[in-house]
């Protein structure tokens, strides 16, 4: 188990992290979510001994894992940490960057594993090419497929992604979290990408002022984020008071709606005007006015014209599921 007890981390006088505590246990993934600055990837370098804390610890299983204070060479040999670095070899092959710290007395395996995982990054046909000729999206390709060769207790990426077109994201990443579950691999994944986060996590630590805001399954923080903060982390989201939805309702609350989970129609419900059309491609996400100051974004199968009006209706069922997250 990765246990992280109560650490704090400042740079130069300014506090970065303040009292993270959270347990991970084998095989299990977790994303760390939250605005830029927040601290993900000061996480990350902590967790595999890259800085040194100013309290708290950081085991795995029985193991402490110490910081530069401690270390001539920084890290910790059962982990990997992917940096938004890459950390490549640049005037050697792909082939042979994956291959660096695999052993040379074993030259069939050497051989076999690499394939693998050139297979694995799809980079087969880009073996003999040097490394400084590579967009930066297959690089950042090349340093996974580094980091995994020697199938780490616990791997750290920090938006291990987050250069690759979405060609090659989509299938990459379910091939690569596949991989690591069939292996037991203990994986901490920094990440602004929802897809990420809500496909793949076990459970998802979100971070905001320096401190883990909230934490929980992909599934229970989407349903009830429990604020607008957490819930635009995964998307476009609503704050919208229960009377403007219900008028005739007496609570005096307000819930959390995204962009799909309205209806519209031309007769009766929360009247907006259509102020923006964005194309995406299987919808169109709308950004509507409503009383000519509240903005609010819902999902349609057609444009609408701008300044046109229509309907807004949520189902009951899904304001009584948030009001019943939310007590």
């Amino acid at each position: 188990m990765l246990q992280i007890n109560n650490v704090w981390f400042s740079y130069g006088g300014k506090k970065v992290l303040e009292n993270i505590d959270f347990n991970v246990r084998k095989g299990n993934h977790i994303s760390i979510i939250g605005e830029s600055g927040c601290g993900k990837s000061t996480l990350l370098k902590i967790i595999y001994g890259l800085l040194h804390v100013e309290e708290g610890t950081v085991f795995w299983n029985d193991t402490q894992v110490l910081g530069p204070n401690f270390n001539l060479v920084p890290g910790e040999l059962y982990m990997k940490y992917l940096s938004q670095d890459f950390d490549l070899m640049p005037f050697i092959t792909v082939e042979e960057n994956v291959s660096q710290y695999l052993s040379v007395f074993y030259p069939y395996q050497l051989k076999e594993r690499t394939l693998e995982l050139l297979e694995l990054i799809e980079m087969v046909d880009e073996a003999k090419t040097m490394v400084k000729n590579l967009s930066g999206g297959q690089q950042q390709r090349v340093a996974l497929a580094r980091v995994l060769a020697h199938e780490p207790e616990v791997l750290l990426l920090d938006e291990p992604f987050s250069h690759i077109d979405n060609f090659r994201k989509n299938s990459l990443r379910r091939k690569v979290f596949a991989h690591l579950k069939k292996k037991g691999i203990t994986c901490v994944v920094a990440s602004h990408d929802a897809t990420d986060v809500l496909s793949f996590a076990d459970e998802i630590i979100v971070l905001k002022d320096h401190a883990i805001l909230t934490k929980g399954s992909p599934e229970t923080l989407y349903q009830n984020p429990g604020n607008n903060y957490v819930a635009s982390l995964f998307g476009e989201a609503n704050i919208i008071p229960i009377q403007l939805l219900k008028p005739y309702a007496e609570i005096n609350k307000s819930i959390l709606v995204y962009p799909h989970e309205f209806q519209t129609s031309k007769e009766s419900g929360l009247k907006v005007w259509v102020k923006n059309c964005y194309f995406k491609g299987s919808h169109y996400l709308i950004e509507g006015m409503v009383n000519e100051e509240k903005n609010v974004f819902f999902s349609a199968n057609t444009a609408y014209e701008l300044e046109s009006e229509l309907y807004l209706n949520v189902p009951i069922e899904t304001i009584n599921l948030r009001l019943r997250l939310s007590e």
